[in-house]
């Protein structure tokens, strides 16, 4: 499974928050309220509230784009 890069620490008051994505992706995408997921997971700040709800997984666009420019750069040899 591939997954985006989330922050080990909030950007702002340098909590641990990294350890609790994958439990807050989870729960949300089996249809969980988010405020009620990051309120299990004692997600209390509001900054670090704003790290996982402002997340997003740019990765697929990421891989895609490297696929594109090794096709590229194969089909010149």
């Amino acid at each position: 499974m591939i997954c985006m890069l989330f922050p080990i620490r909030c950007f702002t008051c340098g909590a641990l928050i990294g350890d609790k994505w994958e439990e807050f992706k989870r729960r949300v995408e089996r249809g969980e309220h988010p405020a009620k997921v990051l309120d299990d997971l004692g997600i209390k700040r509001y900054c670090c509230r704003r790290m996982f709800l402002s997340a997003i997984e740019y990765i697929d666009g990421v891989l895609m784009y490297e696929k594109v420019t090794m096709e590229k750069h194969t089909s010149h040899y």
